[in-house]
């Protein structure tokens, strides 16, 4: 489980979903081959990247010749505590308040509410 405070940059970010996608653990070459097909990152910014992960213990590294890494979080308990900390930073915890601001800021169409109220009876009865 990630710490409270630990805070994962952008890039780190795109180092994680690298591996959640893999579904298994990868070495440096295979993460930046999975990464250069939608960046140009260097050898050394993926491993300073990777050293970052490793050093906020959100990603595990075993030798088996080279390193291999793999994801210490599901990425689901990353999604829950980024949009828990996301909901209390901006909407003092109330997700209310957070699809209020969706409604009236037109983020959301009549088709999205329809679709929220019936997940909503659905799933809380």
């Amino acid at each position: 489980m990630l710490m409270k405070d630990t805070k994962i940059s952008d890039a780190e970010l795109e180092i994680l979903e690298t591996l959640w996608a893999a579904g298994e653990a990868l070495n440096a070459n295979e993460i930046r081959a999975r990464l250069n097909e939608k960046k140009d990152w260097e050898r050394t910014t993926v491993l300073t990247l990777i050293r970052r992960l490793l050093d906020k213990g959100v990603i595990a590294q075993e030798k088996q010749g080279v390193y291999y890494y793999s994801p210490l979080v599901a990425r689901e308990d990353y999604v829950k505590g980024e949009t828990k900390s996301f909901l209390n930073k901006f909407f003092k915890g109330n997700a209310k308040n957070l699809a209020a601001a969706l409604i009236e800021d037109e983020n959301l169409s009549r088709e999205d509410v329809e679709e929220l109220r019936n997940y909503f009876r659905d799933n809380f009865r």
